[in-house]
């Protein structure tokens, strides 16, 4: 049977709150005396359908008030990759999640840091960032977020991206705020092809100039699109079992992370927001190995081919694929 856990993981589409331990987000709800309304019980989020998903999502992100919030769940969930020998994670951060409940970016990214660092220190594993805007807040807001993230020039703020509803505004509409943040020398990338067609892919591409596409399966409709992404070598974030709990696709058989495989796209393995999914990085490549018929050999090539597309400087890079390979020479 194939050791999916001794294998080395690399994480590169992870929202920092959709992320949250169900029972740490219970923990600072009792001791905040906030009402969560029978979203975490038994250890799990409870939900059902896309709309209830993105209530829960925001209920128990709203948990995180102070910036000690936020470095607990980061210290937290970093610990929880490191244990399934994830070498690098790169976390989605949200200005605009942490000033709704009263903490300011510059706060927030502090907290982040210092949980990022604890953890490389005590753990080994590394991390980075990218911030998102919030495509439903609008083209302006994005702007916004873009310019407040050009301005912070940290390390460890690597690139710049959009997450939202992919049917709300139309990619063009953000180009400003892309623009901001590639001037500012960010990595790109952006949330498409999941809930909106190959045609949101491609306007994402065209207006936005992103090096990666989060989610990005549905490109696997249109053959032009699909060579399109083979031909400029666009990394495509795939978080399996998030498209099947999310019904994008029914289950793992009809998921095309396959085809686009053997075509030639660069995919990645990621888990979104695991815990509201009931899954783990462990799990999306242990259930993407018995659907794909990946080896272990595979799944190292996908852990390779996620630090390649990786929003981190050349000797971070480097020194995480020797590790990789020395991981690989051992097993």
């Amino acid at each position: 049977m194939l050791n999916v856990d001794s294998i080395p993981k690399a994480e590169i589409h992870l929202h920092l709150e959709g992320a949250a331990p169900p029972e740490l987000v219970a923990a600072l709800a009792a001791k905040k005396g906030v009402d969560l309304k029978g979203l975490v019980q038994d250890g799990r989020y409870v939900w059902r359908g896309f709309s209830e998903f993105l209530a829960a999502y925001d209920a128990a992100a709203a948990v995180f008030t102070t910036p000690e919030d936020y470095e607990a769940l980061t210290r937290s969930v970093l610990e929880g990759l490191a244990a399934q020998n994830t070498l690098y994670a790169e976390f989605f951060v949200s200005p605009d999640h942490a000033e709704a409940t009263g903490v300011s970016w510059a706060e927030y990214l502090a907290a982040v840091v210092r949980a990022i660092e604890g953890a490389e220190k005590s753990h080994g594993i590394t991390a980075r960032l990218i911030p998102l805007c919030v495509r439903g807040y609008g083209p302006e807001n994005a702007k916004r977020v873009a310019g407040l993230v050009a301005k912070t020039a940290h390390p460890y703020v690597t690139g710049f991206g959009m997450a939202g509803d992919e049917r709300m505004h139309h990619p063009r509409d953000f180009a400003p705020a892309f623009d901001l943040a590639r001037e500012a020398g960010l990595k790109l990338t952006a949330h498409a092809g999941e809930f909106g067609g190959p045609e949101s892919v491609a306007a994402a591409l065209d207006h936005l100039k992103i090096q990666r596409v989060g989610h990005g399966v549905r490109a696997s409709e249109d053959p032009e699109l699909v060579r399109r992404l083979v031909a400029e070598g666009i990394a495509l974030e795939v978080c399996p079992i998030s498209n099947v709990v999310l019904e994008v696709y029914p289950d793992l058989a009809a998921h095309p992370f396959g085809r686009l495989r053997d075509a030639g796209v660069k995919v990645t393995i990621s888990t979104d927001d695991p815990p509201f999914f009931g899954t783990t990085l462990t799990r999306d490549y242990r259930e993407a190995a018995a659907a794909f018929g990946l080896s272990a050999e595979d799944l190292r090539g996908i852990t390779r081919a996620a630090l390649e597309a990786a929003f981190c400087d050349e000797p971070t890079r480097a020194r995480l694929i020797k590790r990789l390979d020395e991981a690989s020479l051992s097993s």
